[in-house]
């Protein structure tokens, strides 16, 4: 113990001495353990916390797959559910749940709040309690069964003050009383940031086969493999296909396990990507580190070997030199975890309200991020240290005594260690960089990307519904036609669409398409979107027609049966024949008869800009049986100086309609590919750092060259050298480190190109363009921080030189 406190304070004398040569160290190890600080926080809550479920994991997701039709995951309908329940004997417990729009009215202020109808068992199969009062009883959970609600603990906070008195008492939900049954625990959000539950059953009474809206998580009964409820639920599925050909066939059924919910094969990719970028970071960070710490450790070579002539053993000066790099690595590490913070509420910061995960999945530096920077922390001080810790002494103790400290550092094997340290920076910074001009070109081509339509003069809303007054189609027709005639009348308004959809903002809906007189077998029908759109939804997008007409005023607020379709479904279906006059259904919509398609309109995105346009069919309004509609907006002012007319319009039509999801379009279209920036920004701070401490390796190792090539600097200039030979002499040797580091990193960047290739957009792993920039910014920079010490070499005196010597 008194050796190590010896140590100690002798590695803190010694590194008070340099406090250049500390600080730089210690910001290069900080800024190593900062980017992975950040890093592991992601993973750490993507793939690492535990889920705070009872018994994780026995639970299991089933989801409906339509392979021909490219529908990998897809919800249970109500009736499926209910023979999943009565057939299975895989699982002991089988519920769900339903994302729902609920309507929560409070005094004279209604608020639209994201909640779930979820069975009565559902809180139970997690193992979750209430705060205050008590879960869903069976018998509510059934059709006609008297309405009740669970409120969050947040919704019960904000709109009910905290009164424990509201348990008991009926609140207005979607225009009816509900009786709050009890109130969740704080911070509870499930499946995600809901606020407020409903039974499930009492809701899809009623609903069709072919309504797959449900998400169903089971729990395996004990004693049963994972590979044997899949099969049950493979035959479960293929029994339903048999007997219900008209909304089953075709349709499969597999399990999902609980992290496949949370990340999957795109979002491992990306984890996986990030994490091995921030060790990149790290790995240069050390490979600096070493490289100061061997030039220091040969400048006290001579310090050593009298240490070692005195008695000192050649453990105990390792031991020494290891303890300054641990303390170095400790320093940099506390500093790293300041990093790290900044770095994770940036992160935060960068990601869309809505696109935030669950509050039990929040990043945070928690238990495994502390392991994971101790660990790191102590491996980097190791790393670092050992090599200099052997140089120091493995020397022979007479040679370095005869030689009196002169040319200490000229070992061939000392240098070559330096070069290949700084090849291994450089070629891990290549790699790194090359990756980080993947994703911003990714992001560039979506920042500027088409939209498909001029997103500038555009606000974005929806409305809610709600009640029993809505219930029929022709009301609901009624209140949308009376919106768009009171926000159309707004000054500066130009035009108002309505329409289930808001491109880039959600709403779209998909089915089954069939085209009269060309038959296909049930279940490999392809695939097609569609909406609901009022009169003048493509004017508000500033969109005009292609070819046909339009819907008439009329016809867009009835069922009539006519539709418009776009440019990719004239291209998919009708390459070369006429699409004018042709009729289609949609099959899962049992109202909707066969459709005249009477115009076709240029395609546009409905989704994020990085997801393919798909073929669409747009419908009269009439045909939107949801209660949420989207209204878009074009306006000749800035479109969020509108949104509070357009609110009083909305109150002005019906008090109780909740406005929610307020956004201007080019908000909504920045946010589509929200990931591609949160990858381009991080990516970026990785590439700059590497890009710092490759050129921090490079001037360091020639500068320690320079200083110790003094005499023979001073013999060639003696002997007639001139200045611009001795200065491309120190550059030549800082730009063969540099090539040879992107020779090797070319080769790594195409390794590293193949594994992001899946989630990068619309560039190539291979692209040249990134690879040729890349590899000329490296060598710039390391022909800059060759510069430095050349310069300085070119003022030696040579006979100040040779005179020390």
């Amino acid at each position: 113990m008194d050796d190590l406190k010896q140590d100690l304070r002798f590695a803190v004398r010694m590194l008070a001495k340099n406090p250049w040569l500390t600080a730089v160290a210690v910001l290069c190890i900080a800024l190593g353990i900062g980017t992975n600080v950040t890093a592991f926080s992601v993973v750490s809550a993507l793939m690492l916390r535990p889920f705070p479920y009872a018994d994780p994991e026995t639970l299991t997701y089933v989801d409906m797959v339509n392979l021909p039709n490219d529908i990998d995951s897809s919800g249970l309908s109500y009736p499926d559910l209910q023979d999943l329940r009565a057939e299975s004997r895989s699982f002991s417990q089988v519920e769900a749940y339903g994302i729902r729009s609920l309507v929560v009215q409070v005094g004279d202020e209604p608020e639209r709040v994201s909640g779930a109808a979820i069975s009565a068992g559902m809180f139970p199969l997690i193992g979750e309690k209430p705060a205050l009062g008590r879960l869903f009883r069976p018998d509510e959970d059934a059709p006609g069964a008297p309405p009740v609600v669970l409120l969050s603990h947040a919704l019960w906070t904000r709109r009910f003050n905290g009164d424990p008195r509201v348990v008991g008492t009926d609140v207005m939900i979607n225009a009816k009383a509900h009786t709050v049954v009890g109130v969740m625990k704080p911070q509870f959000g499930f499946p995600e940031r809901q606020e407020a539950w409903v039974p499930l059953a009492p809701l899809a009474a009623g609903e069709l086969r072919d309504d797959r809206g449900y998400e169903v998580m089971a729990r395996i009964a004990p004693g049963v493999s994972t590979e044997a409820a899949e099969q049950e639920v493979a035959a479960f599925a293929k029994r339903l296909a048999a007997q219900f050909p008209d909304s089953n066939a075709g349709w499969g059924a597999r399990l999902r396990t609980l992290s496949e919910d949370v990340l999957g094969d795109e979002g491992r990719i990306m984890v996986a990507t990030i994490q091995g970028a921030v060790i990149f970071v790290l790995l240069i960070a050390c490979a600096n580190v070493a490289n100061l710490f061997l030039a220091r450790a040969t400048a006290r070579q001579r310090e050593m070997a009298v240490r070692l002539a005195f008695g000192a053993g050649r453990w105990r000066l390792a031991r020494q030199l290891l303890t300054e790099s641990l303390l170095v690595a400790f320093a940099g590490g506390a500093l790293g975890m300041v990093f790290g913070h900044w770095g994770i509420r940036w992160m935060e910061s960068a990601i869309p309200q809505e696109n935030m995960p669950p509050p039990w999945m929040r990043f945070e530096i928690d238990g495994p991020v502390v392991v994971y920077t101790v660990a790191a922390t102590v491996l980097t001080g190791i790393l670092f240290g050992l090599a200099p810790a052997f140089q120091a002494v493995q020397k022979d103790l007479q040679g370095t005594l005869k030689e009196g400290g002169r040319g200490a550092g000229g070992s061939v094997r000392r240098n070559r260690l330096r070069n290949g340290l700084v090849i291994a920076e450089i070629a891990l910074a290549l790699t790194l960089l090359m990756v980080t001009a993947l994703f911003l070109r990714s992001f560039f081509k979506l920042q500027t990307g088409d939209a498909g339509f001029d997103t500038a003069p555009l606000l974005t809303l929806r409305v809610y519904l709600p009640g029993a007054r809505y219930e029929e189609e022709p009301p609901k027709t009624r209140r949308v036609e009376d919106l768009l005639r009171r926000i159309e009348a707004l000054p500066g308004i130009e035009a108002v669409g309505a329409s289930n959809l808001i491109p880039m903002g959600g709403g779209n809906n998909g089915g089954n398409l069939l085209l009269q007189g060309r038959p296909v077998a049930r279940g490999e029908e392809p695939r097609v979107s569609w909406a609901g759109v009022s009169p003048h939804f493509f004017k508000a997008l500033g969109l005009g027609l292609v070819r046909g007409r339009g819907l008439t005023e009329r016809e867009a607020l009835e069922r009539a049966p006519v539709a418009l379709v776009n440019q990719a479904f004239v291209k998919r279906f009708f390459p070369e024949g006429e699409v004018l006059g042709q009729r289609f259904r949609i099959s899962e919509e049992k109202a909707m008869g066969w459709m005249t398609i009477v115009g076709v309109v240029p395609d546009f995105h409905h989704g994020d800009l990085s997801s393919r346009i798909r073929p669409a069919a747009y419908l009269p309004l009439a045909y939107l049986s949801g209660r949420s509609t989207g209204l878009t907006i074009r306006t000749r002012l800035d479109p969020a100086a509108v949104t509070s007319q357009v609110r009083e319009a909305v109150r002005a039509s019906d008090p109780e309609l909740p406005v929610y999801l307020v956004s201007t379009m080019e908000q909504l279209r920045q946010d589509s590919f929200w990931e591609y920036r949160l990858m381009g920004g991080m990516f970026s701070v990785f590439g700059g750092i590497a890009l710092f401490l490759a050129a921090i390796g490079v001037y360091g190792v020639l500068s320690y060259s320079v200083s110790q090539r003094v005499r023979e600097i001073g013999v060639r200039m003696a002997l007639g050298s001139q200045r611009e030979d001795v200065l491309w002499l120190v550059v030549r040797q800082g730009l063969t480190l540099a090539l040879t580091g992107i020779g090797i990193g070319l080769v790594l960047a195409l390794g590293a190109g193949q594994v992001v290739a899946s989630v990068i957009y619309e560039v190539s792993p291979r692209d040249p363009v990134s690879f040729l920039s890349i590899a000329l910014l490296l060598t710039a920079v390391a022909a800059f921080a060759s510069f430095l010490p050349a310069n300085r070499a070119t003022e030696v005196d040579p006979l100040e030189a040779l005179r020390n010597e």
